[in-house]
């Protein structure tokens, strides 16, 4: 009988042990998530992967590579490279695009030295 006793008071004061346990897990968990949220809030806003703005009136060769993904020097097997990529998933057979299409083209003869006329899309 007194064996049955112990054995039941253990697992009373386990019960308590294991909830706060459980508590304490929580809780480090809830800290760590609000730490990660409020570095993800504070990262630099400059560190964005697209360029956001509208096209300029007459592109120059810091739009054209931006619009390619390349630098302003890059050789011209990079930058036929770069505008088959972007080509791709902007080709207006493939659902892109009239304009996104003329201006890419626009960008690859800016980079290549094959600006046409005025340097004028045809839109």
């Amino acid at each position: 009988m007194q064996q049955s006793r112990d054995l039941s008071d253990a697992s009373e004061m386990a019960a308590p042990l294991m909830a706060g346990l459980a508590v304490a897990a929580a809780a480090y968990a809830g800290r760590y998530g609000l730490r990660a949220w409020q570095a993800f809030k504070a990262r630099p806003q400059g560190m964005r992967r697209f360029y956001e703005g509208g096209f300029q009136p007459a592109m120059t060769r810091r739009e054209a590579a931006l619009i390619l993904g390349v630098r302003e020097r890059t050789p011209a097997d990079k930058i036929r490279e770069a505008h088959r990529r972007v080509m791709v998933a902007n080709h207006p057979d493939a659902g892109g695009s009239h304009y996104l299409a003329s201006k890419i083209n626009e960008a690859k003869d800016m980079m290549l030295g094959r600006s046409k006329g005025g340097g004028t899309s045809a839109f």
